[in-house]
């Protein structure tokens, strides 16, 4: 499926930002240069604006042009934007650790039936992760992406540990937007052990299906949240 041009153009952008190549704070280069650069109209460039402005990566302001958004020092984890953008943005150290994966497999969790069709009998890749903050546990996920024309998805690490960069750059496969529950649980055994909190403690429970550029390829992923040290908060 060929990607329309400013679908390119926000995909590109979105790279150099979250690459740090376009700095917060600084600006774009201008729609003329853009559109030099990507043989496109003007109209076309400001459609990629516009989505990049939609997402929260840029604000634009008539004669002054288009600045990459500003820091943000909670931690956006209710926004779209993945784990290594919102760390980033915190201003802070973070890691993911791979508990288990990339691996297929079916995705047997219930709590997922009420997002998805005839994909179930399918085989995901799978990964278990936990992300840590200046060395504190504060997110726990299961994710599932479909294992569709990804070519050694498995085989190869991910860009930067980051999933939607990888998915973005290597297969032309952006994110770009999610449906989310959010419901405050009590923690079982295993979350409370991951987390470094007692049994039963609360924690936020994010049930999230991201839509991407890709007619029908959708991601999953069931993430809980330890917010005693860290707010929750959303970069919209």
């Amino acid at each position: 499926m060929k990607i329309p041009l400013y679908r390119q153009i926000q995909a590109s952008l979105k790279e150099k930002i979250t690459s740090g190549i376009y700095e917060e704070g600084g600006l774009l280069p201008s729609e003329n240069d853009l559109c030099t650069e990507f043989n496109a109209t003007r109209m076309t460039v400001r459609q990629a604006l516009n989505e990049l402005v939609r997402e929260g990566y840029i604000t634009r302001q008539h004669g002054k042009g288009s600045t990459v958004s500003a820091s943000r020092k909670s931690l956006g984890l209710l926004s779209l934007k993945g784990w290594t953008e919102v760390v980033v943005a915190s201003d802070r150290h973070g890691k993911t650790l791979v508990l288990e994966g990339p691996m297929l497999k079916k995705m047997q969790n219930p709590i997922f039936r009420p997002l998805i069709d005839t994909e179930s009998d399918e085989d995901f890749i799978f990964f278990k992760r936990l992300r840590l903050v200046e060395d504190l546990p504060v997110m726990y996920e299961h994710t599932y992406i479909p294992n569709d024309n990804l070519p050694n998805f498995i085989e190869e690490p991910l860009l930067e540990g980051s999933l939607f960069r990888t998915l973005l750059i290597r297969y032309q496969i952006d994110v770009q937007s999610m449906t989310q529950e959010v419901r405050a649980i009590a923690a079982d055994k295993e979350t409370a052990n991951l987390l470094k909190i007692k049994t039963k403690s609360p924690v936020l429970h994010l049930l999230r299906k991201y839509k991407t550029s890709v007619e029908g390829f959708f991601l999953y992923s069931s993430i809980y949240c330890n917010t005693e040290k860290f707010a929750i908060s959303s970069f919209n």
